[in-house]
Order: C-alpha cells, then structure tokens, then sequence
C-alpha cells in the first residue's frame, strides 16, 4: 500500500470510531477530517469545497424544505386524517399506520413522516389506553422501508443515484428504486403489522401509568366566517368535531358579549366567536376541521409573501410587562401583529374575553403569529416561550396548491423536462412565493448538520476512490468469496453495508460503500447497477439500534425504548430484508 492509501485507511478508521463513539458531533467529526485531509495532501486544493455545490447535497436540502411546505399545507394530513382511526384492533392499526407511513416516505422525506404521524400514533394509543410503544417502533421501520421506494425518498438513494452518474455517466430516476424497494417495503411492513411487535419485551403491553408533564388546557376564542343561509348551523353541529379532536365548545360570543347558558340547538352566526378549551395542538386541529379563524386573522393575510404562523406557549413571570394588563390594552395584535389566542391558569375557565382578561403571573399564554415576531413580543412581553412547545399553524385551504406543485415538479424530472434539483428548487419557489413556508422555515427545515456531513465526507470519499483503497477492499471481499457466485458477493457486500449502518450515519455508510461496489462489478465484469441497488437498501436498512436511523432515535424517548428493544424485532427484519432484496435485485438488476 502506499502512503496516501494508509493514510486514507488510518483517517476513515478515526471518522468512524469517532462516529460510533457518538460523544463528538458528526457534522463536526466529518468536517475537521476534511481539513486534515486538505492539510495531508490527501484532498486536491480545488477540490475540498467540492460536495458542498454536489447534487446530492442540493436536492436533499430541497425535499426537507418541500417536506415542510407539504406537511404546512395540511395535504399530509388530509391524507392521514381520512386513512387513520383509534377505534381499530392494534395489528390493523399498526398496518394502516405502517402503509401510509411507507407511502408518505415515498413522496417527502422519511424523517418528516414520521414528524407528522408520530403525533397521530401517541393520541391513538392514548385514546385506546395501550403503551405508545407497542406501534411506534413499527411505524419507525415502515418510514424507512417506504423511503426506499422512490429517489427522494431517503438519502441514501440520492446519493447513489449521483454517484452512478460520476461513476457511469447518468444518474437513477426517480422510480428506478421502486421495484425493489417496494418488494422490500411490502414484506417488511407485513412482518412488522403481524408479528414484529409480538417481539418486543412484555411490559409494553402493560397500561401505561399517567405521569409526566401534563399538556396545558387553553380557553380560546375562535371566529366565525361567513354562514350562509341555505345551511344553518348550530352549536350542536360542531360538537362531533369537537369530540374527535378533543376540544370541549365552553361558551359562544356573540357582539362582544357572551352568552350564557347556551344550548345545543343554539343557532350560530357569520362573525360570532366559539369558546373552547385544549391543548394547541387540538385547538389548531379543531380550528381547521371546523373552519374557524382565529381574532386578528385578517391582519395576519398580509398578501403575497410570509404567512406562514405558529402557536407558541409561553409563562409569564413577575416581572413581566403584560402582567397586570390585558392583551388588548398592550395593543399587542396591533403594535406586533400577533395574536393572543388562549390563556392557560392552572386548570381555571376564563370568564372574560381572552383578549379583554388581566393576566396574572403564572398564567401560560397561546401567542400566534409569524416566528420572527413572536420571538420579537415574547422579548416584549417579558414572557419566557416554553422550550419545544411550538405548534405551526397549518394553511389548508393550500392543500391543493402545494400537491398541485410537487406533482408538477415532480412530473417535470421525471419526464426530462427540468433537472430535479431546478425542479424541486422551482417548488420551493411557489411555496415560499405563496406563504405555504416563510424565509424562516426555508433555513430552519434543512438538517444543516447532515448537509456538512455530506458535503465534508464527498471530496474525501472521492479521494479514497482515487488512491485506490476502495479497489483495495473490493478485492478483499472478492478473495473472501472467491470461488462462489456472484450473488454471494452481492450478499456479503449487502451485509457489511447494513452492519456499518447501523452504528454510523446512513449517508457516510452509503459515500463509502458506493465505489466498493462498482470496483466489486468491475472486477467480477458484471453489471454495476445490482451493486449499487443493493448498497442502497442496505444502507437505509439500520434497524438493530437506535442510532442507526434518524427516526429511530426520534421514537426513542416517546416509545420508551431502550438500546437493547430494537434488536428485537429489527434483526429479523434485516435478514427477512436480505432474503427478500438479493433475489428481488437480481430480477430486476441483472447481473
């Protein structure tokens, strides 16, 4: 070996002791061995910037900025909403969610359905008394089965589809994961419907005990729109809504006055205002399903650009300006434009009018408006936001604008019409334009840390191509199986990919795995692409732990999961992936 090969070896070997260790932060980890690769000699000088402007790093960046527009727009949750049901036995529950977790994977990134149906998995289960993780960890594995599908469904895919077009000369489309990802998906989504959650320790499937912090109950005051005449409504109409997204209807305004006594058959009127009372995020549901707006809602619309709002709970202190002092006499719609919906006070109604009641130290406040100018009235206010209680407010009266978008987008790239990442930049384009997502949420939607692991780790996975170590390992798994067919290659090529998955990043699993592969086909005179498929799934497949995947640690701490649960049913998983993928590659890919 030369010395540039040794040193190559000896950094990688760092990078990823480092990355198991997990003590060090990964995007910091891949970016200082950047450097001392530059330092070494080992990255070309005009070359150590490079992954940054890659492709893939591109397009990854525009599906989570997408993802946001979509799950912003509600058309996720339109889907979800139709589909999904508490009152089903838990295998037919565990199914349903699995499908529409893999089919929400397929079209938006895999992190960001299960964001949103993590929510709808938790009500359910709590609605139906049973632990959260009985079916959390299986919705976890559906998401990331389902992002196998399609290019941009997982990053794996997008990076082994740029790297075949550095490699041969034109990337994967975006279906060209489909046959097997969706023969892997199926079977996988079957196993763990119908057995996969058998496997895991007794005590899920004890009643989970009602502790932890309890979500505050708001009263908050909803507006009417305009009613017509031919369809009356009533209170009582609404209480169906109500029950469902669990929100109690506490009383009706109606000229600024309250109505007392209110009954069922109590006729509502364009203008009047509904008192209710729940947490935000069921107050925001109910407020959509029922087509209420909110006080102040018009001076939210402020046209082309920047709609995009959000709910954040906030203490008020002591010290606070508001305390002693009503909302409207701060004139904080007004001088700030945002909007206090609802006030919390240790489990006590609000008997005036949200907007009209002195707030007391202690109270917790539902403050709504754009996020650059509820941080700049919270700082007003001298109110202290409460550390990852923030609900956006859904605009689903786009629903169909954004889906209308990213099928455009997406019918475009896969017809040769524009460049994916042109087209899917184009998409964000129209979301930003029609408020679907602000300025802000186009920075705050990318997981910046993955995009420096990435760009950092390019340059050097194209310098230990280059020296000749990925040939160098290549070769050693073909001496290993010398003698034996070419699918056994494949296998053991798959194996090892999946074990490297599992304990470091998916994408640095995949940067490195991608030339082993190509020197394996090339060396053995077969067709490359079996090879890279099977990277592929196999760097997406990390189910034995829960720092594997991304959404493997997000359910973690909800599902009360420990280290050693995930084995459990994610080792049957990964050899029933195995035995399912190879013949599946080899029909569809062959050698």
């Amino acid at each position: 070996m030369t010395s540039d090969q040794i040193e190559l070896f000896a950094l990688f070997a760092v990078v990823f002791a480092l990355l198991v260790w997990g003590r060090i932060r990964f995007d910091l980890v891949a970016f200082s061995a950047l450097i001392l690769g530059a330092f070494l000699g080992l990255v070309p000088s005009d070359q150590i910037f490079s992954g940054f402007g890659h492709p893939a790093v591109i397009i990854i960046a525009l599906v989570l900025i997408v993802s946001r527009g979509l799950m912003n727009s509600g058309a996720v949750e339109l889907i979800a909403m139709h589909l999904l049901s508490a009152s089903r036995g838990l295998s037919g529950h565990i199914g349903l969610m699995a499908v529409v977790g893999a089919g929400l994977s397929g079209i938006i990134n895999n992190v960001a359905a299960l964001a949103l149906l993590m929510p709808l998995d938790l009500e359910a289960a709590k609605k139906a008394g049973r632990s959260p993780g009985l079916s959390l960890m299986p919705l976890s594995f559906a998401t990331i089965l389902g992002g196998m599908i399609t290019l941009i469904g997982t990053p794996p895919n997008i990076v082994i589809a740029e790297y075949r077009s550095d490699a041969l000369g034109s990337p994967f489309s975006m279906f060209d994961f489909a046959p097997v990802g969706l023969t892997v998906a199926v079977f996988g989504i079957a196993f763990v419907a119908m057995f996969g959650w058998r496997l895991l320790p007794s005590h899920f499937r004890d009643k989970p005990k009602q502790e932890g912090f309890a979500e505050s109950l708001y009263s908050a005051e909803l507006k009417v729109g305009k009613i017509s005449e031919d369809k009356p409504l009533s209170v009582g109409d609404l209480y169906p809504i109500a029950e469902d997204k669990d929100v109690a209807i506490i009383g009706l305004i109606r000229n600024g006055r309250r109505i007392r006594g209110f009954a069922r058959r109590e006729p509502i009127k364009s203008d009047d205002y509904l008192v209710v009372e729940g947490d935000p995020k069921a107050i925001e549901s109910f407020m959509g399903a029922a087509k209420l707006d909110f006080a102040g809602s018009e001076q939210h619309k402020g046209g082309l650009v920047g709609s995009a709002l959000s709910l954040v709970e906030a203490i008020v202190p002591d010290s606070s300006r508001i305390t002693g002092q009503s909302a409207f006499n701060m004139r904080l719609l007004y001088g700030h434009s945002v909007t206090l919906l609802g006030i919390s006070r240790q489990g006590r109604r609000i008997q005036k009018r949200v907007r009209h009641e002195t707030i007391r130290p202690g109270d917790v406040l539902l403050l709504l408006g754009k996020s650059e100018r509820l941080e700049n009235a919270c700082n007003w206010l001298g109110v202290l936001p409460l550390e990852g209680r923030q609900t956006g407010l859904i605009q689903r009266n786009k629903a169909w604008l954004a889906i209308a978008g990213f099928i455009l987008a997406i019918s475009a790239a896969v017809a040769g019409i524009a460049y994916l990442p042109v087209a899917l930049a184009a998409c964000v384009v129209l979301y930003a334009a029609s408020g679907l997502i602000s300025g802000t949420e186009v920075y705050s939607s990318v997981e910046w840390k993955v995009i420096v692991l990435l760009g950092s780790l390019i340059p050097l996975g194209q310098a230990f191509e280059n020296a000749g170590n990925a040939q160098l390992i290549a070769d050693g798994i073909i001496t290993l199986t010398s003698g034996a067919p070419a699918w056994v290659t494949l296998s053991v090529l798959m194996i090892v990919t999946m074990t490297l998955s599992d304990f470091l990043n998916n994408v640095a699993t995949c940067l490195i795995a991608a030339p082993i592969s190509v020197q394996i086909a090339n060396s053995l005179e077969v067709n490359p692409d079996p090879f890279l498929m099977a990277v592929a799934v196999a760097a997406s497949c990390a189910f034995l732990t829960p720092i594997g995947h991304k959404n493997n640690t997000i359910i973690m701490g909800p599902g009360g999961y420990r280290f050693g649960d995930y084995w459990r049913i994610g080792l049957p998983l990964e050899l029933l992936v195995l035995a399912v993928s190879i013949p599946s590659i080899l029909v569809f890919w062959p050698l």
